[in-house]
């Protein structure tokens, strides 16, 4: 069974952070991934970083734009992530853009992250369909769960059709902007919430854009499974490194 399988089978509520690869130095990210687990994380989203990101807010694109002068490549990213499983057992899902995939080779990239040990990938960028006819088989050979976006915008046809070809957790986007932390969820945010939770969907969802504290988290972990914070993460090894990586997740966790 998969890893994303196991974890969200758990009687509680799951938090995944997620971390731009190479930031905020170039061999960062093993240490980050460690001492998250080690702070008891659930799950690690690990950002490939892309020169263009568009559905990124300014954190997470400065983040990118930095690794990438860091020297982050895929390629460096599976090298430095090849002993990871030897310290490391929690779910560890790649985040980035569809682009950087094709240009390793869509085969050729599962084939690195079913080495390495990866468990699922997100690619906000990847359309269901052209994922259904070209990709599909691919990902399920290497054994990755592919984890989809719906928005507040989603019809309830597109994400009943989501949740079909869905095997993992839907990425349930909190708002319609870009990614960024936040103090709190409005009314429309929080009926958001509700009507997916009536829809009785057979993946659970997990909430990311927007959490930044024990509030949101709990806000959006009301009706969710669980929930993910990336910005509010980013920021903070901006201003303490990787040294105080417990403090953060003691601030989320109350």
């Amino acid at each position: 069974m998969n890893r994303i399988h196991q974890k969200l089978q758990e009687d509680k509520k799951i938090l995944s952070i997620y971390f731009t690869a190479g930031y905020p130095t170039l061999n960062d990210t093993v240490k980050i991934i460690q001492d998250l687990e080690k702070n008891g994380v659930d799950m690690i989203e690990i950002g490939l970083p892309f020169s263009d990101p568009l559905a990124d807010g300014p954190t997470i694109q400065a983040s990118s734009t930095q690794a990438l002068k860091n020297g982050m490549t895929t390629s460096l990213l599976f090298q430095q992530l090849k002993d990871i499983r030897k310290s490391v057992s929690i779910p560890l899902i790649l985040m980035g853009y569809f682009n950087p995939v094709l240009q390793f080779g869509v085969e050729e990239f599962c084939k690195k992250c079913q080495e390495t040990g990866i468990d699922g990938l997100i690619l906000p960028d990847l359309p269901l369909d052209v994922y259904q006819e070209d990709y599909e088989a691919i990902f399920k050979k290497y054994g990755l769960v592919n984890v989809f976006l719906i928005t507040p915008q989603t019809s309830d046809a597109r994400i009943l059709q989501i949740d079909k070809a869905s095997d993992g957790f839907i990425y349930m986007v909190s708002s319609a902007s870009v990614t960024g932390s936040q103090d709190g969820f409005g009314n429309n945010q929080e009926s958001y919430f509700e009507r997916i939770a009536d829809m009785k969907l057979k993946n659970p969802q997990v909430v990311g854009f927007g959490i930044s504290n024990s509030e949101t988290f709990l806000q959006a972990t009301k009706q969710a499974k669980g929930a993910i914070i990336g910005s509010a993460f980013i920021k903070f090894l901006t201003h303490n490194g990787v040294g105080k990586i417990g403090d953060f997740v003691k601030g989320i966790r109350k």
